[in-house]
């Protein structure tokens, strides 16, 4: 009498292979987290770049970047104000709100009797907007995006550390 071997997986072995699947999918999960977020900082960043072109060729034209009686950073300027002074002569579209579906914050700064400065910033993924500016790249995703008078003051690196 012959005796029959079964063939198959032992629990044992079910289980490493498991663990091995979990490993790659939060690996996986990571990255694609990773990925989200630097398409919105890039995603922030090219919509910050239009505001600037449409703002600048305003300026151009008018002499001045006001298009209100406010001032920044004490008090900024609403995006509505901004919008009907730049659409649609100046763009087509503004962008309101940056990747993270947060607004946008904008401002201008009155200086003797020249054009002024201006400044559009996002608070980044946290949300929150800082006091201070470090002026050069970071690569903290929670971190203020900030452009001001035709570059940006505070912008992610290309590659994000987080």
């Amino acid at each position: 009498m012959r005796k029959s071997r079964q063939s198959g997986l032992t629990m044992i072995e079910l289980l490493v292979v498991m663990a091995i699947i979990a490993i790659v999918a939060a690996m996986a999960t990571a990255n694609y987290f990773l990925a989200l977020n630097r398409a919105k900082q890039k995603r922030t960043v090219a919509d910050i770049r239009v505001i600037a072109l449409a703002w600048e060729a305003r300026a151009v034209d008018t002499q001045s970047y006001r298009t209100s009686g406010f001032t920044f950073p004490a008090e900024h300027i609403s995006y509505t104000t901004l919008r009907d002074a730049l659409v649609p002569t100046y763009t087509r579209i503004l962008p309101e709100f940056d990747g993270w579906k947060r607004p946008l914050e904008y401002g201008f700064d009155s200086e003797g009797g020249g054009p002024g400065s201006y400044s559009i910033r996002s608070a980044g993924r946290d949300g929150i907007f800082e006091d201070t500016v470090i002026n050069g790249t970071t690569n903290d995703m929670d971190c203020d995006i900030v452009f001001s008078n035709g570059s940006f003051v505070q912008y992610p690196e290309t590659l994000q550390s987080n």
